[in-house]
């Protein structure tokens, strides 16, 4: 049973890369035809904004897949010169604050993804889109990171154990 929830969340976090580097090609796609359209001076309203909203999707959906895979700024010149025993303990206390802080980013996404959905808040630029679309992306994203988190700590607290 632990085995296939590891392989699926291993899955999700896979799925989390493909999806951000999605965003990251319609950023270059977005980028391109507004370099075109005022070449050919026609205006399509929103291009920037769009490209913006695609790079946090990518920013937030990739937190998850690289943070598995050790792609995140580590300490690892600090962390080598510990003994095992004190580096154990310095990990689950990173990963303590990590799971707290991404919790908390995580629900206050959530909450204002919800918030922007009630009120059927607009952008302020050309389109006046509604907000909720692009933020659920970063509630999502962030949601995953913390999955992700409290995934490594339960891991962590196993090869402990």
């Amino acid at each position: 049973m632990i085995k296939k929830i590891d392989t699926f969340l291993h899955k999700l976090y896979l799925f989390s890369g493909y999806v951000a580097s999605f965003f990251l090609i319609l950023i270059a796609i977005l980028i391109v035809l507004s370099i075109l359209t005022r070449t050919f001076d026609f205006y399509i309203a929103g291009l920037n904004e769009y490209s913006g909203y695609c790079l946090a999707a990518a920013s937030f959906f990739g937190l998850a897949y690289t943070f598995e895979v050790g792609g995140h700024i580590r300490i690892t010149l600090f962390i080598e010169k510990m003994s095992n025993k004190i580096k154990s303990i310095f990990e689950i206390w990173c990963l303590t604050a990590a799971s707290i802080f991404s919790g908390f980013l995580s629900y206050y996404l959530i909450k204002m993804t919800y918030t922007s959905y009630l009120f059927e808040e607009r952008s302020e630029g050309a389109d006046g889109i509604l907000l909720w679309p692009p933020q659920i992306t970063l509630a999502i994203g962030s949601s995953l990171l913390f999955i992700c988190i409290i995934h490594q700590f339960i891991k962590r607290l196993n090869n402990n154990g």
